[in-house]
């Protein structure tokens, strides 16, 4: 089973991805990211902005969450946002094709609230106006993101153990997982 944790940066998803999988058995947090790190540093000359953009960071994404499924046993989540909805579809129609069960959640969180933690996160203080400069992309692919969604959790008012929970209790309600 893979639980895909889509969303805004900066709406929880890594630290809900690190609560399911310290706090659920059989789980371990896979992340997209560095996929994406190994093609953007073999691949500088080609110029790409966002390893997103290259195909080969669709096709492969899928083809390696199926090895590490196979090899250690073990469920997988992935906190990644996928904000284009032909990347998503390509990367769900490669998971579905290696036989991957997925979840897809989405999380959301009001505008000014979600500016406050982006802010106050030091983790991330690098990054910090990459992602506010990034949550107009987020809001223009929100409508498919809920419709492509298996479960959207509004985070606004939520603790990250509340939304974790949320996500486990999705997957159970739902697949019966």
């Amino acid at each position: 089973m893979i639980v895909w944790i889509n969303g805004t940066f900066g709406v929880g998803k890594t630290t809900t991805s690190g609560f399911i999988a310290e706090h659920s058995e059989g789980w371990r947090v896979f992340d997209p990211e560095w996929v994406g790190y190994m093609l953007s540093a073999n691949l500088k000359d080609l110029g790409a902005d966002d390893f997103q953009d290259l195909p080969p960071w669709r096709s492969l994404v899928p083809q390696v969450m199926a090895e590490v499924e196979a090899l250690t046993g073990s469920n997988l989540v992935a906190p990644q946002t996928v904000l284009v909805e032909e990347y998503w579809k390509e990367l769900s129609d490669g998971m579905a094709a290696l036989g991957l069960d997925v979840f897809h959640v989405v999380l959301d969180c009001d505008d000014s609230v979600l500016r406050q933690r982006i802010e106050a996160d030091e983790a991330e203080s690098d990054a910090l106006q990459w992602r506010l400069d990034h949550l107009p992309h987020a809001h223009d692919a929100a409508e498919w993101m809920r419709h492509e969604a298996d479960l959207v959790i509004d985070t606004t008012a939520l603790e990250p153990t509340e939304v974790a929970s949320a996500v486990v209790a999705g997957l159970a309600e739902s697949t019966g997982f």
